[in-house]
């Protein structure tokens, strides 16, 4: 029979989501001069010494608030020899509360992207649901929203203020729609290990589901499976998007059990369960949303 009470924090899945919102620290690049890259296609350019964020965007004829709004992790006043800047390409867009409008690079996948830009894979994925995430496409455009901690660091280097920056506002897709009431859970037994909702840190974490071996996530609703396969810090994750412009989210899965593009009924087993090492139990991560805002499972499930 299924329990509800809140039990004691995961650490390992916390951290994990923590990881992921966390900005990334920009790769190193090769020796060589920083040339002009004001080409369409943007292009990253080295930081040699003496090079300002400054003459960088005016060599390559971009704008500095875009140049910075690209580089969300980048300190204009710490330039290191040998660091990397991403100069977006003229399709590029970043508009101050995102989301953003980014053009696929040689290399890129959701996890990349989002480090780069302090989101989540999730996020990208649920952001752009024509899009398949294993088969991207150099020069493609995808929507990258952001998260209130790309937010809060550009709003850094934009204003100098001691008031503590909020989370980039999401466009509200409306209340929830109707239909979205007394789905079941994705779990036959389980105990609620995390409930939806912000940290000690204000960090909004997902939903925890603690359970046994072999138990099998299933779909809450009808849809249509839309990616299917592994993301960095979550491992396996089947992301369902279902009528009305909502997502169901199955994350630390051990098996996947569907392909991306299947539909599935309600109730239609989509992974499997497994052991983290960290924490010896059988976690999964739920999420769910609605136009790809984050909302609590306990308003939809019965």
């Amino acid at each position: 029979m299924a329990q509800r009470p809140v039990a004691g924090q995961g650490r390992r899945p916390r951290l994990a989501l923590i990881a992921l919102l966390s900005l990334m620290t920009l790769l190193a690049g090769c020796a060589g001069p920083s040339a002009l890259h004001g080409s369409p296609a943007g292009k990253w350019v080295t930081i040699q010494r003496g090079d300002t964020l400054g003459e960088i965007a005016k060599r390559a004829d971009v704008p500095l608030v875009r140049l910075r709004r690209f580089n969300p992790g980048v300190d204009p006043r710490g330039l290191a020899v040998g660091q990397r800047i991403l100069v977006p390409s003229r399709r590029e867009r970043a508009p101050s509360g995102g989301p953003y409008r980014y053009q696929v690079r040689p290399g890129d996948t959701y996890s990349a992207i989002a480090r780069r830009f302090g989101t989540s894979p999730v996020n990208i994925a649920s952001a752009n649901p024509g899009v398949t995430p294993t088969d991207l496409r150099v020069g493609q455009l995808v929507s990258v929203p952001l998260h209130g901690a790309t937010a809060s660091s550009s709003r850094r280097q934009h204003a100098s203020s001691s008031t503590p920056s909020r989370p980039a506002p999401r466009p509200d897709p409306g209340p929830v729609p109707g239909s979205a009431k007394h789905w079941p859970w994705p779990l036959d037994d389980y105990r609620v290990a995390r409930n939806f909702g912000k940290d000690a840190r204000g960090t909004l974490q997902p939903m925890l589901l603690a359970t046994q071996q072999g138990a099998r996530a299933k779909a809450v609703a009808d849809g249509e499976v839309r990616f299917a396969g592994s993301m960095r810090q979550l491992g396996r994750v089947v992301i369902v998007h279902h009528p009305d412009n909502l997502q169901s989210v199955y994350a630390l899965c051990d098996t996947l059990l569907v392909d991306s593009g299947q539909r599935v009924s309600r109730g239609t087993p989509l992974c499997t369960v497994g052991p983290h090492a960290a924490t010896g139990r059988h976690d999964l991560l739920f999420d769910m949303r609605h136009g790809g805002k984050p909302i609590d499972p306990r308003t939809i499930l019965r």
